[in-house]
């Protein structure tokens, strides 16, 4: 066994029991993961110098490996279910037994990092890889302690992640060969059989959703966020496809971050040091920000190529649609530099109602924040995934169900309770269609979203009247500073009210269904705020 690279003097692994290994490269430079890469053929580079990656069967989360060992501290804790699926201890213990053994004639990357820019809240995370672009991720995507910062560094929780490694299903207890399980008495994550970075990002994200409520009363969001020169704090929730990451990328304001926040009783701080983006179809014109971070440090996964040089084909998805790019938030000119950010005056709901029927910006009381909250709605469109030939609506409970492991109507009280603490206002946005449902309407226009956002932040909105749009009971704007007055109330942009009306219904009728599933343990405040029934028949 050798040990190589920047470590505390006294540092080993034995700590998750690893001790018979070829070699520990600890906490190579993203530099050195990079070439340790191509070494091994496992990587080639752009020709700007951005590495660029396969991360083989999966390019993507797989929800239904995905497991907690469920035991004394999580029994009576965790919201189990579909999403949150027990994992038996004595099961967990022999298939971590089976992943030390398949290290003992390999090389281990070794990174560490913390996650939470507030340091009264910060996790020291410690990766363990099979794989150097696996330690290189870990370096764009979690905050880079110094030198200095690792000669005492002290692992709170611990990563095992080995691609190659395949569980047998009869025998460990997994669903199929892959598997991604986290077991919170031990603090310690294993990840095997797949190469998808995200499950390395997200595994951190949902320890951090249970142990920041349970423990220390910070309320998680899955949430971009960003901040005004007048320190001005604003965040944004959505689900993929409603313009979070585009919206939130203002050249006016400083991005604290844009995917995983926490907020404490002093504001809002950045669980990462990095973005994980999207990069299907992007260019230089649609997604700036994005399109310059994309070079040496960066990584580019599952994406095609235009020619034999490796010159990025962002159109390509014959590998899959879900080709992304990670790289440290330092690659964003205007990122917070500390990413941490006040109280929020602003938060936003991101929905692309491909129905038509929502309005493109309506004001939030509490319960109705609450309520949007848990729904966490938006449509897909036609075209978008196989089999859908309409818009069909989806649910996922405060924007991330998937990272969940306490009922949602937890985080949903969280948010209440932030609300009526700071006064902090809630608007529901409507990123989608105008005018009639996908295929007869029109997108709502992106300057006009973007003018309406800043509205708000710049208090245009403050002095102005409201009026109740049905049967949402939303509050929606009368006028609006660069927007035409017309499109504020959707029912008016329709040609056909009564097709309007029959149409807003079903969407209503739709949240109703959704909200089944929460109804025992939501207040009474949650449920009153649900769409009203029947008030157009």
């Amino acid at each position: 066994m050798k040990h190589q690279g920047l470590k505390k003097v006294d540092a080993d692994l034995s700590a998750i029991g690893l001790q018979d290994f070829n070699v520990a490269h600890w906490n190579l430079s993203p530099e050195n993961l990079q070439k340790k890469t191509l070494e091994i053929n496992e990587g080639v580079e752009t020709p700007n110098g951005t590495l660029v990656i396969k991360t083989g069967q999966f390019t993507g989360r797989s929800p239904k490996d995905r497991f907690i060992v469920k035991d004394q501290y999580t029994e009576n804790a965790v919201d189990w279910g579909d999403i949150n699926q027990p994992f038996n201890s004595e099961d967990f213990d022999g298939l971590h037994s089976k992943m030390l053994s398949y290290f003992a004639d390999k090389d281990v990357y070794v990174k560490d990092a913390f996650a939470c820019a507030d340091p009264e809240f910060q996790l020291n995370v410690r990766l363990v890889a099979e794989k150097p672009w696996s330690a290189k991720f870990v370096n764009n995507m979690f905050l880079r302690p110094s030198e200095e910062e690792i000669k005492s560094f002290e692992p709170s929780w611990n990563i095992l992640c080995a691609p190659g490694f395949k569980a047998n299903p009869v025998i460990d207890g997994t669903r199929q060969e892959n598997f991604a399980i986290i077991n919170f008495t031990k603090k310690l994550i294993l990840i095997g059989g797949t190469g998808y970075t995200g499950e390395m990002k997200k595994g951190i994200f949902s320890v951090l959703n249970f142990i920041l409520p349970k423990e220390r009363n910070v309320f998680p969001m899955h949430c971009s966020a960003n901040i005004g020169a007048k320190g001005d704090t604003a965040i944004f929730f959505g689900l993929s496809g409603t313009g979070k990451t585009t919206l939130s990328a203002d050249p006016n304001r400083q991005l604290i971050g844009d995917d995983e926040h926490g907020w404490s009783n002093t504001g809002v701080f950045n669980f990462e040091g990095g973005c994980y983006a999207k990069t299907i179809n992007l260019s230089a014109e649609k997604e700036p920000d994005i399109f310059k971070a994309i070079k040496p440090g960066a990584i580019l996964e599952n994406i095609g190529f235009k020619n034999d040089q490796y010159e990025p084909d962002f159109e390509d998805d014959s590998i899959t649609q879900n080709t992304r790019v990670s790289y440290p938030i330092y690659h964003i000119d205007n990122a917070q530099p500390d990413s941490k950010g006040g109280i929020p005056k602003n938060i936003f709901f991101l929905t692309c109602d491909a129905f038509g029927v929502l309005p493109p910006l309506s004001k939030l009381n509490k319960a109705q924040a609450m309520y949007y909250f848990l729904s966490g709605y938006t449509a897909k469109i036609a075209g978008t995934e196989e089999g859908i030939v309409e818009p069909q609506a989806t649910f996922s409970a405060c924007f991330g169900a998937p990272f969940l492991p306490l009922h949602p109507t937890h985080y949903a009280n969280m948010l209440g309770n932030k609300m009526a603490a700071h006064n902090t206002n809630v608007w529901l946005v409507n990123t989608g269609w105008t005018g009639g449902a996908y295929g007869e309407g029109n997108r709502i226009n992106l300057k006009h979203t973007r003018a309406m956002i800043s509205a708000v932040l710049n208090g245009d909105l403050d002095e102005l009247l409201f009026t109740k749009l049905e049967p949402f009971n939303l509050c929606i704007p009368m006028s609006c500073p660069g927007v035409p007055r017309e499109i504020l109330n959707p029912r008016n942009t329709w040609r056909d009210v009564f097709a309007f009306d029959k149409k807003a219904e079903q969407v209503a009728e739709l949240f109703h269904k959704n909200f089944d599933k929460y109804a025992d343990q939501a207040s009474e405040e949650i449920k009153e705020a649900s769409p009203s029934l029947g008030v157009f028949v």
